[in-house]
């Protein structure tokens, strides 16, 4: 009980400055920006340890680490046309095949085309890339469904009429770092092997060859016979027709 002769006493809180109230709490941040911090400062092995899935932890660590958005629809239309640029100037041998050129073509700035893949080795890489993905499985489906003979005579002349076309891409790609291309590259000497291997089998292709060494005389004499001046559709069905029959078995 408060006696009678006891006065009582009203602490009045004065309101505090902005600056003041700043120092007195902390700042309190919005509710993503608190989750983006806590991820960037933890890693997913650490995170998945306090009960947080796995597979959950790893989204939204990868979220935080990238860019955290999707690839928005111009960024792909922005890569198609550098693309489509990059394979238009693959095919013209005089134009030099520069960052600059390639962008112009595309109706795109460089440094929007060096930001969408990083440097041209990356940009040619996926051009030509994009270009022997289809010569690969061209060779595939013939090898599967020709007789392995017929299924080498008609590669080598759809092969031809291929680099006929972009025969200067070798030339371009000279000591570019370009590992998709690399491993098509590969996958093609692969199957033509493979072909030569069957016609041999099959007695279509002589077998005092190796077929390795038989891959590489072929792939050769095909850009040969590309690059060969005038260029006319008679005078490669002759080259073609000797290489042919060179691989023959003799009577």
């Amino acid at each position: 009980m408060r006696s009678a002769g006891a006065r009582s006493t009203t602490v009045v809180r004065k309101p505090c400055r902005a600056s003041q109230c700043a120092r007195a709490r902390p700042a309190m941040l919005a509710p993503e920006i608190r989750i983006r911090s806590f991820m960037d400062s933890r890693s997913p092995a650490r995170l998945s340890g306090i009960g947080v899935p796995v597979d959950y932890v790893e989204g939204a660590f990868h979220l935080s680490m990238s860019s955290g958005t999707p690839r928005r629809a111009d960024a792909l239309r922005n890569r198609q046309l550098a693309l489509d640029a990059a394979t238009a100037l693959l095919a013209e041998p005089g134009t030099p095949l520069t960052v600059e050129n390639i962008a112009r073509r595309a109706g795109l700035g460089a440094a929007t085309v060096v930001r969408t893949f990083g440097g041209k080795d990356a940009l040619l890489d996926a051009a030509v890339s994009d270009l022997l993905a289809p010569v690969v499985q061209r060779a595939r489906d013939l090898l599967a469904e020709t007789a392995p003979g017929q299924a080498l005579g008609l590669f080598l002349g759809e092969l031809i009429a291929f680099q006929a076309t972009h025969h200067s891409v070798s030339d371009h790609v000279e000591g570019l770092n370009m590992p998709a291309t690399a491993a098509l590259r590969g996958d093609l000497a692969r199957v033509m092997e493979e072909m030569v291997e069957r016609a041999q089998r099959d007695g279509a292709v002589r077998t005092d060859i190796d077929p390795a060494v038989a891959t590489g005389l072929i792939g050769r004499t095909a850009l040969a016979i590309a690059r060969a001046q005038p260029r006319s559709r008679q005078l490669v069905d002759a080259y073609l027709t000797v290489l042919l029959q060179g691989l023959r078995p003799p009577a």
